[in-house]
């Protein structure tokens, strides 16, 4: 049985016990949102992790950290490290996007060094062999496609994002919408490029029926992915990407029907204004499955800060109701990413997270604000550091600069307000 099927027939498993002891709530919470799809706890039955994480309503805002290879860059120890960097800055999730080396070994390779759920693009592996036998993705058939879905999942790996969304009928609305932009998802990219090769609808979306069989066996929470999400702000919001949306929500219920669980994948590039908008749309049309954004980003103009303008956007999304916060890096648009700018980028991710949980009233966020404010009124820089989000940035910041007196910081040395404050006492 799936962790939907448990949950549906009244069972609460030792994941959801442990999901529950996690987030503060009952074990019944947590077995009545994931039997409504609400909630989605990760679990891959042939790969047990050390702790199963919750996404979904009135649940912590999760972070998903993406490393991975390029066919340019494909360095397995600098992918390693990045595993084991994101986990240690906070990341709740890990996806691998690698399309460059041999991409079997980097999955197990992270899977072996990072306990946290692990999330793929099945897409593009099928890609890379085409591609490593010198041909092109267009050759590939359905089998191949699906072969590789199974692959992965016996492997372990706890959810998938797949374009199940881009069909003929959304490619028509994206074709008439005259995107600045047009289609930046890699996954929709190849998915549209093989349709209009072949003069045929999407496998995963013709086919669905045959995929939920593979995710269902080894309870695989299925992401569905954005292939129309907006690259650009002056695309966001518009036919291509509702429509798209329409169709996830149709196929989430099929998920739900198969005892399959479902996230669904967000935009992208969104100006502030439209954000809020975004999620009710998908939590109205998604009957309330969980939300996974990109970002979003809040400005097409900040490259090498685009962490920033992620964070802006993440905040906003999750306090509106997105449930799950993929980060964007420094780099994004510009390289492969460093393990730096992968720790700064899960950092800000987290940032916007723990900023949402505050507006959302989640237990404990609001805690940790008023904890952090009580030892800041006395001083107490230890207690400061421990209620930091990133301790090791607060404490190196701190050490850096030594004040003329040791209970104070050198902005207002004798000066402090607080400090004036306590000897007027």
């Amino acid at each position: 049985m799936t962790q939907l099927d448990s949950a549906r027939a009244g069972r609460i498993t030792d994941e959801m016990g442990a999901v529950a002891a996690a987030e503060g709530r009952t074990p019944e919470f947590i077995r009545e949102g994931a039997a409504a799809g609400r909630i989605v706890v990760t679990r891959n039955c042939a790969r047990r992790v050390a702790a199963p994480i919750g996404i979904g309503a009135g649940l912590r805002t999760k972070v998903n950290a993406n490393i991975g290879t390029s066919r340019d860059e494909h360095d397995l120890d600098a992918e390693i490290e990045k595993a084991r960097v994101s986990v240690s800055a906070g990341a709740d999730t890990l996806m691998d996007l690698s399309t460059g080396g041999s991409l079997a070994g980097i999955r197990s390779a992270v899977m072996e060094s990072a306990s946290v759920p692990l999330g793929t693009v099945p897409i593009y592996q099928a890609a890379v062999r085409a591609a490593d036998r010198g041909a092109s993705f267009c050759e590939t058939t359905p089998d191949e496609w699906f072969a590789v879905v199974e692959e992965q999942a016996r492997e372990g790996v706890d959810f998938m994002t797949v374009h199940c969304g881009v069909t003929l009928e959304s490619k028509r609305r994206a074709d008439a919408a005259g995107r600045v932009l047009g289609v930046v998802s890699r996954g929709g990219a190849l998915t549209l490029e093989w349709m209009r090769f072949n003069g045929r609808e999407n496998p995963f979306f013709s086919q669905y029926d045959r995929l939920m069989e593979v995710f269902h066996e080894y309870d695989v929470a299925i992401s569905l992915g954005d292939g129309f999400r907006p690259g650009a702000g002056a695309d966001a919001t518009d036919r291509a990407q509702v429509q798209e949306l329409i169709i996830l929500g149709e196929l989430c219920e099929r998920a739900w029907k198969a005892g399959v669980q479902v996230m669904i994948e967000g935009p992208g590039h969104v100006p502030i204004n439209q954000i809020a908008a975004n999620v009710q749309l998908e939590k109205c049309l998604c009957r309330g499955a969980p939300f996974y954004v990109l970002g979003p980003l809040v400005t097409d103009s900040a490259p090498g800060y685009d962490h920033i303008s992620a964070a802006i956007g993440g905040a906003v999304a999750g306090a509106a109701g997105a449930d799950f916060l993929c980060y964007v890096t420094a780099s994004e648009h510009l390289r492969l990413p460093s393990v730096e700018d992968v720790r700064e980028g899960v950092v800000a991710a987290r940032i916007a997270a723990h900023a949402a949980d505050v507006a959302k009233g989640i237990p404990g966020a609001a805690e940790r604000d008023a904890e952090m404010s009580r030892r800041r009124r006395a001083l107490d820089w230890e207690g400061m550091f421990a209620a930091a989000l990133d301790p090791a940035r607060a404490r190196a910041l701190r050490s850096s600069s030594r004040p003329s007196e040791d209970d104070v910081c050198t902005m207002c040395g004798p000066l402090c307000a607080i400090k004036m404050q306590e000897q007027v006492k």
